[in-house]
């Protein structure tokens, strides 16, 4: 281990003894590292460095039984239990898609694994070239340990080297300004949307910022929010047992939680959700805009909710539950239309 390294885990030694509560992602920003730099200072002790395809890794995670996956960036962490099943890829595409883990794949930044032993937890976790995590898989009480152990070994790096070639963030793009926009040109695109998904390919095609075409939509079709308005839905929809979809995002993967809600609580800055099988810890400290959406599908208005960051990231997505073809949850629209219209009022 070289002598920086030596240093850096000196460095979080000190800082864990000073704030003992403190997690892993906020002490490497506190010590000007990377998340994966202050994980390798633990190889060889409480951390295996993994190598191969991490596609055909994912293929056999199934065999750990029930886990817990997590998902985050910086704003969000969406936890939820359940088993990895049917695991699938298209090239670097991929797809879980159980009753209870949901995910979309972006392999293309899944970049080092590592399996780490942390207080008597065992997980798996994967990082981009940033060294920022893209997914973590949390072993339960009801996982095969002896599973888990067999994978570490057909995907254990031989080298265990602590050598990380990170990588700078790429330049945020510079938004084209309003006035050189077709404003009327792309809410006629909006309006004649047939799919939530050809949102994406609108932005692209008129040259468009998510936020900026939230702020530019048609009338009556993009709405500012408050935090508080945000939490009283999460609220009603609790107390009317209406179900959700949850989406939280970072570039490698997309985690979607899809069922009722039930215990919330405040804590700190933290807004979660607390329930057996899906936990959601939202900073509201880091959360900028909060965005109702209408977006028209050939199953009718669907209406959303869509987070963002301080740096303009999207970070989180809201909806009741649906599924293509069929139209959204009357109760889901009744509930933001009753909280919103309060909130206006």
């Amino acid at each position: 281990m070289t002598t920086d390294l030596l240093s850096l885990k000196a460095r979080w030694a000190d800082l864990r003894q000073q704030q003992p509560q403190s997690r892993i992602r906020d002490a490497a920003q506190q010590l000007g590292v990377s998340e994966a730099e202050l994980l390798v200072t633990g190889l060889g002790e409480t951390v295996t460095r993994l190598t191969g395809d991490f596609r055909e890794l994912l293929k056999q995670v199934t065999s750990l039984g029930y886990v817990m996956a997590l998902t985050r960036n910086d704003v969000l962490v969406h936890e939820r239990k359940g088993v990895y099943e049917k695991v699938s890829f298209s090239n670097h595409v991929g797809l879980v898609l159980g009753p209870d883990i949901d995910l979309r794949l972006f392999m293309n930044r899944w970049q080092w694994g590592f399996a780490v032993q942390e207080n008597g937890r065992k997980s798996l976790q994967f990082f981009d070239p940033q060294g920022q995590a893209v997914h973590k898989m949390y072993l339960t009480d009801r996982s095969d340990e002896i599973a888990y152990n067999r994978l570490v070994t057909r995907f254990q790096d031989s080298q265990q080297s602590t050598e990380l070639a990170i990588l700078p963030a790429a330049a945020k793009e510079i938004e084209k300004d309003d006035t050189d926009i077709d404003v009327s040109g792309f809410r006629h695109g909006w309006l004649d949307m047939k799919d939530t998904h050809e949102f994406f390919s609108l932005l692209r095609q008129y040259g468009v910022g998510r936020q900026q075409g939230l702020r530019l939509a048609p009338e009556g079709h993009a709405q500012l929010l408050s935090m508080e308005v945000l939490k009283r839905i999460f609220a009603e929809a609790a107390d009317r047992q209406v179900s959700i979809m949850v989406f939280v995002s970072n570039p490698g993967c997309i985690q979607i939680h899809t069922g009722p809600v039930h215990k919330l609580a405040t804590m700190g800055p933290w807004f979660n959700v607390l329930d057996p099988t899906f936990n959601l810890h939202l900073n509201e400290t880091r959360v900028d805009q909060v965005w109702l959406t209408r977006k028209p599908t050939t199953d009718g208005i669907v209406t959303g909710l869509e987070l963002f960051d301080k740096d303009g990231q999207n970070v989180a997505l809201i909806f009741g539950e649906r599924k293509p073809g069929k139209p959204e949850l009357t109760s889901w629209r009744t509930l933001v239309d009753d909280i919103t219209a309060a909130a206006i009022s």
